[in-house]
């Protein structure tokens, strides 16, 4: 006989957790001896995984422990992994469903870890209410550990009540719903004070107590058969359909026991009256017991207690104190003490946890220092592009002054020295040929990224056609998340690369179209030397400024200037050097606040770090700009002295133009150095976005599959035939009870139709008469009809009233990361040219519709097990 009640575990599908944790870990974390570490606390957690959900799991503190620190492991696990965007898809059946012969049992498949979470609590909680009902009451220790995993029960049902609809992107099924997850809650903690009561009758407590704690345990036994009564998905299960007799029964035996300690109590303060109406009423709860759930518990003990209780003071009160005895109504209500409370879920729950992830940080830490890198890169392009800017504008005036080289020019008939260096400077870069190469290669990386981001998008927008086609076929049936919805932040990250691409494309333009600006100065400049010199017009010869005053001057400034540009180079190198992690400061600020404020973080460590280099920054840009107006100023004094001649202008315009293609060759040089790059990096960026895709796409395929296969199945249950009408006096009013105790529920058998008359040579077929419900007039006398001995068959099964539940399939919440673009120095963007950045549902008893007929002249004392709905003159019944 179970006198305790306990839940089923839920049963998962395998699932690899090796293959997408590892894919991450890979790709996120370099190669090195950290990355091996969470390789292998990967392996540890899919070990983990396998012995808390696949096998069978004894009855025993130690197989508990296993599924607590699987739940602790995902817990901890969940934001240091983004699981949205690895599309593992955890599958689970309902606890209560045991299937049907033509379909599988209800399951639920998502994308959702905080639905594998939700499911190991509900186990978690089964399988303490398990270990729970086997424990040896007869022992302290028995009672404790009862006492501590039913509240642990109830606390794990409490958790999952409030926190599974926001868990999940969908309904959850029956068995982890609000309603039945809240009604085995209330269960598991009216059994926890079911057990202190008893602990506390073994420890010989005070009468007073006892029955307080009765009480209390009876009260939670009503609220939890209330809640199975009144909750209409809940009696579909089978599970609850044999709870709740149970459930009425501990009701009443409570309530007794409650009673009868407070009849004891009553004859201590010498109220004999009030002690023989309380244990009349005892008497009456115990009678009701034994009558109706008998073979659900075993009152015969108490009722044993209570029966000499009761004789006893009937003999001493008829003979001794002539007490009167008040109606059960007139008696004070006996108080309430709560022992018990569903204990909290707050992780960790193993006292054997260990973290197999300590070393990785929160996705939450790595998104906001990729944020903060962002920035730091920011900072750096900033300070170094203004240093970049500001020598360009310096080369670009003294280009525009033929300087230095008109100082080095006074002869006339040679190649300045300047020149000279700036020659031999293009040649060893590759000269124009390495240009031209750099720019041919261009357009074939653009169109390789360019197919990429085009067949990533092709895939969402295939699988997308796909399920509005099917959507518009099935209606109301599709009813999973529609594509269009879920690829939104995948579409939208497809369209900002195409803007980069887009933004590149105008890049390599301005490069391209500089280059033919200066193409042929540059050929030049790739030429012998006797070629350039022969290149170069020849001008009257003006040595005799070699001495002057002004030349002294103007050297004297551009050496200056050479110093600045110098420095400028070592502070540029110094402020890409400077090297921080933000991680230990969003550790502390989430650790104490919860919460992540990046920006005001980042940009005071920015503040720090950077800012003497923006103030050597600053310094330099005004040096320069001081002595490029002093430059000018003595220019201007030295071209008054030089003589003005046609060939000598010609010569100083051809210099300029030397000058010019050789700065305009560092630069586009650089710049096509770092578009190739920016291109590569951007091809492996792409294609991750692409296994993102494929990723997506491969799981609503998979679930697209799911979903057509149980709309087959439940297609093809779908009765075709129309419902039949019952009766009228099967709907009616139950007879009133006989005086051999309480009668139960109609049986009703269905008549065989009878059927149309076959061919001469095939038998009539037999006629049945209807049987009578129980209680009910005998039927008017007819003939027997003529034929075979008649039989009962049973009732044909009525046609499902309730769609069944959709098919399982995951839920894609967005990616709350994204792929940083390429990362450092880029002089592309100083200029502004680049960027940086169904299952079966059982047959259900129409209302009003008994169950099956019982065989003919066989006992019915206890025929109908179910428990019958008291009478509103009974108390001792569940107060409704």
């Amino acid at each position: 006989m179970a006198t305790f009640i306990s839940v089923p575990l839920k049963k998962s599908t395998e699932v690899d957790l090796v293959k997408p944790l590892s894919k991450f870990v890979t790709a996120t974390y370099p190669q090195g001896e950290e990355q091996a570490e969470y390789l292998r606390a990967v392996e540890e957690l899919n070990k983990l995984r396998k012995s808390a959900l696949g096998r069978p799991l004894d009855k025993h503190e130690s197989s508990l422990d296993i599924l607590l620190r699987y739940y602790d492991q995902l817990c901890v696990v969940e934001p240091k992994f983004p699981f949205p965007e690895l599309c593992l898809t955890f599958t689970w059946k309902d606890a209560f469903d045991k299937g049907s012969l033509f379909g599988g049992s209800v399951k639920l498949a998502l994308a959702c870890l905080g639905y594998e979470k939700t499911c190991v609590l509900f186990n978690i909680g089964a399988l303490a209410s398990q270990i729970a009902s086997e424990q040896n009451l007869d022992s302290d220790e028995g009672l404790k550990a009862a006492a501590k995993n039913y509240q642990l029960a109830s606390g794990a049902f409490a958790h999952i009540k409030d926190t599974v609809l926001s868990m999940l992107s969908r309904e959850p099924t029956m068995d982890i719903s609000p309603e039945t997850a809240g009604t085995l809650s209330q269960i598991m903690l009216a059994q926890a004070q079911e057990v202190f009561c008893i602990k506390a009758t073994s420890d010989r407590m005070k009468d007073a107590i006892i029955a307080k704690l009765a009480m209390q345990a009876a009260d939670f036994y009503g609220d939890a058969f209330k809640q199975c009564q009144y909750k209409e998905n809940l009696p579909k299960y089978f599970y609850f359909q044999e709870v709740l007799p149970v459930l009425a029964a501990k009701h009443c035996m409570m309530q007794a026991t409650a009673e009868l300690h407070q009849a004891t109590l009553a004859n201590q303060k010498k109220r004999f009256g009030e002690e023989i109406a309380r244990l009349q009423h005892a008497t009456e709860l115990t009678k009701t017991v034994a009558s109706r759930y008998d073979e659900y518990v075993n009152v015969k003990d108490l009722s044993d207690r209570i029966s000499k209780a009761l004789a006893a003071a009937k003999k001493d009160n008829d003979f001794i104190y002539h007490d009167r005895v008040p109606e059960v109504k007139d008696l004070d209500s006996i108080g309430k003490a709560t022992l018990v409370k569903a204990t909290a879920i707050q992780t960790p729950l193993s006292q054997k946890f260990t973290d197999l992830f300590e070393k990785m940080v929160p996705m939450a830490i790595q998104q906001a220092v990729s944020v903060s890198n962002q920035r730091k890169a920011d900072t750096v392009n900033r300070l170094v592009g203004s240093l970049r800017e500001a020598t360009n504008l310096c080369n670009g005036v003294l280009a525009s002054l033929n300087l230095p080289a008109a100082l080095e020019d006074l002869s006339g008939d040679s190649v300045p020295q300047s020149i000279l260096e700036k020659s031999r400077g293009v040649m060893s870069q590759g000269g124009l040929q390495s240009v031209e190469q750099l720019i041919k290669d261009l357009p074939e990386l653009l169109t390789r990224n360019r197919e990429i981001l085009d067949e990533s998008l092709k895939m969402l927008d295939d699988e997308e056609t796909t399920d509005n086609e099917l959507r518009a076929k099935f209606s109301q049936r599709w009813h999973r998340t529609p594509s269009g919805d879920l690829y939104k932040p995948l579409r939208a990250e497809g369209g900002n690369f195409r803007n980069v691409l887009d933004k590149a494309v105008s890049a390599d333009q301005v490069v391209r179209e500089r280059f033919n600006t200066h193409c042929e100065m540059i050929g030049l400049l790739c030429r012998p030397e006797n070629e350039l010199n022969a290149a170069i017009p020849s001008a009257n010869p003006t040595k005799t400024l070699q001495g002057s005053e002004v030349v002294s001057v103007l050297r004297a400034e551009l050496a200056q200037l050479d110093e600045v540009k110098q420095e400028r180079e070592v502070l540029e190198g110094e402020i890409k050097s400077v090297t921080f992690d933000m991680t230990a400061s969003f550790l502390t600020a989430l650790a104490q606040d919860g919460a992540i404020n990046e920006e005001g973080l980042s940009n005071g460590a920015l503040n720090t770090h950077y800012g003497n280099h923006t103030e050597r920054v600053q310094k330099s840009l005004r040096a320069q700009e001081d002595l490029l107006a002093k430059i000018q100023t003595s220019h201007q004094e030295f071209s008054a002295l030089k003589q003005s001649t046609t060939e000598a202008d010609a010569r100083e315009e051809v210099l300029k133009k030397l000058a010019a293609a050789h700065d305009s060759y560092t630069e586009i040089s650089s710049n096509l150095k770092e578009g190739t790059k920016f291109y590569n990096d951007l091809t492996e960026i792409l294609l991750k976005f692409q296994n993102k895709c494929s990723d997506i796409v491969f799981a609503r395929k998979t679930e697209r599959d799911e979903l057509l296969k149980e709309l087959q199945q439940s297609i093809a249950r779908e009765p075709s035939a129309p419902t039949f009408n019952v009766p009228a006096y099967q709907t009616g009013p139950c007879p009133p009870p006989g005086p051999g105790g309480p009668t139960p529920a109609p049986r009703t058998v269905f008549p065989q139709p009878t059927q149309a008359k076959g061919p001469p040579a095939r038998p009539p077929p037999p006629a049945v008469t209807p049987q009578a419900a129980p209680g009910a007039p005998p039927a008017s006398s007819a003939p027997p009809a003529v034929g075979p001995p008649t039989g009962t068959n049973p009732p044909p099964m009525a046609p499902g009233a309730s769609q069944a539940q959709g098919p399982p399939y995951p839920s894609y919440q967005g990616y709350p990361g994204y792929y940083q673009m390429p990362m450092g120095y880029n002089p592309y963007m100083y200029g502004g040219q680049y960027p940086t950045q169904m299952p079966y549902m059982p047959y259900q008893t129409p209302p009003g519709q008994g169950g099956y007929p019982t065989a003919p002249n066989q006992p019915t004392s206890h025929p109908y097990p179910y428990p019958q709905q008291p009478g509103q003159q009974q108390p001792y019944y569940p107060q409704q």
